[in-house]
């Protein structure tokens, strides 16, 4: 009678491997209510490959924003080595203006001397007359020659005073000129490349006291 019970026991004993194995799973994996083993695997697995999505996102996002920061870093870099280009372009350009308004600047004097012994020499005197035509072909042909260079007279006869380019030596009463126009032009201004050299130096015009209403 005791050797079925043995055997009973013996197959009590026996684990099957498949049910093993099942409650392995079953341990390893949290099991949520209503959720199987293998969906549970599942979901632990999306959300590894979720941390991971936002791990490389960050990651990008930083390396982005160090790319930003290089390209600003370069572009300002680029910009104050062209505005340290055009301020040295400009100074050069200063320098060589300066120069040249010096040099200009000496030569009015010869200028003026060729026209005021033009003015002064008799024109009918035959035995100096060469000599005239000299002065004036020496006139013209440097007066063309610093005109290649920027340089402009400033003749305002007849025209209407400017403070900016005129200098004013006198004041006259006028009936033949409207007011403040230029009656006279003492010694002629220049120009040099748009910029004022020499002023004018001019006689002005007045209206006339009697024509002034000075009760008004």
């Amino acid at each position: 009678m005791s050797e079925p019970r043995d055997v009973q026991s013996e197959q009590n004993d026996t684990v099957d491997p498949q049910t093993d194995a099942q409650a392995v799973d079953a341990e390893q994996v949290e099991v949520v209510e209503g959720e199987t083993p293998e969906e549970a695997l599942a979901g632990e697995v999306v959300d590894e490959t979720t941390e991971k999505i936002a791990s490389l996102e960050k990651a990008l996002a930083a390396a982005e924003a160090k790319v930003a920061e290089q390209q600003d870093s370069v572009l300002r870099a680029r910009a104050e080595a062209d505005n340290a280009r055009r301020r040295a372009d400009g100074e050069v350009e200063k320098a060589r203006k300066f120069a040249l308004e010096r040099f200009a600047g000496e030569l009015l004097p010869v200028i003026d001397n060729l026209e005021r012994g033009l003015q002064m020499a008799d024109t009918e005197n035959e035995a100096i007359k060469p000599m005239v035509e000299g002065v004036e072909m020496t006139l013209k042909s440097f007066v063309s020659t610093i005109e290649k260079f920027g340089m402009a007279p400033i003749d305002p006869q007849g025209e209407a005073f400017n403070p900016e380019l005129h200098q004013a030596m006198s004041m006259q009463e006028s009936a033949d000129h409207e007011p403040n126009t230029v009656m006279a032009v003492m010694q002629k201004g220049y120009e040099l490349n748009g910029r004022l050299l020499r002023p004018a130096m001019v006689m002005v015009s007045r209206a006339p006291s009697s024509g002034v209403d000075t009760q008004a």
